[in-house]
């Protein structure tokens, strides 16, 4: 009955409430073996809380999450990381008195066993030269920069051997060159690891032009899910947007966009 890609993780209903408000409403959302899917929306649209529900961080006040067939509505976020889940957060996460490389052998350790036979990453050194930290490998977390605080904690991500990555909003507070460097970062990491990559971005032009699908939820409501293409041309996102950002951005379509 399932064809295409494998369905990684499948959210189907998903509603979270906080007393009165509705912050998600009823959003369904499937992510399939080697996906690059983007989530977009304004302010307040309910992204993140999206996201800590479907890692385990915010119970649901209804819905399913099913990973792999296996339900983990209810349960904590370790149950979703041994599931091969693993996410980052919009204010980087890091052992701030422990040194990088000390950082990506946590999440090593977390990880254990699991994945190593195909997994391309099998230690601090490898993930650290994919995520461009090996000359910081020995200074305290404390002391690199913003920058790459968001990168170590991508790679403490990387060490629990995930089959699906979350970012929350990497590109955030970065320079021009250094978000198209790390939009690069991310679909390299799709294209070596046998990903799944799932982002939340603010950068929304630069997004479009790098996943192959675009979510866009809007006062906790999915208004839209579709290729880029197709979602700039929705016209309730351009309408969420006020048309703002909606009418620019051209997705890379392998060659010249004009």
């Amino acid at each position: 009955m399932s064809e295409g890609p494998e369905i990684l993780f499948d959210a189907r209903d998903v509603t979270v409430r906080f007393g009165g408000l509705t912050a998600v409403d009823a959003v369904n959302a499937t992510f399939r073996a080697g996906e690059l899917v983007g989530i977009i929306g304004p302010n307040g649209a309910g992204k993140t809380t999206f996201f800590n529900a479907i890692s385990g961080v915010t119970p649901t006040t209804s819905g399913q999450l099913m990973a792999g067939g296996h339900a983990l509505t209810g349960k904590g976020p370790h149950r979703f990381a041994a599931h091969g889940l693993a996410r980052t957060f919009q204010t980087p996460r890091v052992f701030a008195d422990m040194s990088v490389t000390a950082n990506i052998e946590f999440g090593l350790a977390f990880a254990g066993r699991r994945r190593t036979a195909s997994w391309l990453l099998r230690d601090a050194s490898s993930i650290l030269a994919l995520t461009g930290l090996t000359a910081q490998a020995a200074l305290p977390a404390s002391s690199i920069t913003p920058s790459q605080q968001r990168l170590l904690e991508i790679g403490m991500a990387l060490a629990t051997r995930p089959r699906l990555l979350l970012l929350d909003e990497v590109a955030a507070g970065l320079t021009e060159a250094e978000v198209e460097a790390m939009a690069q970062l991310i679909r390299r990491m799709r294209d070596e690891l046998d990903l799944t990559v799932v982002w939340i971005e603010h950068a929304v032009s630069t997004l479009l032009r790098h996943v192959e699908r675009v979510i866009v939820l809007h006062q906790g409501r999915k208004i839209a899910d579709g290729t880029p293409a197709e979602v700039v041309r929705n016209a309730e996102v351009i309408e969420a947007y006020l048309g703002d950002e909606m009418s620019e951005p051209q997705p890379a379509t392998q060659g010249a966009a004009a």
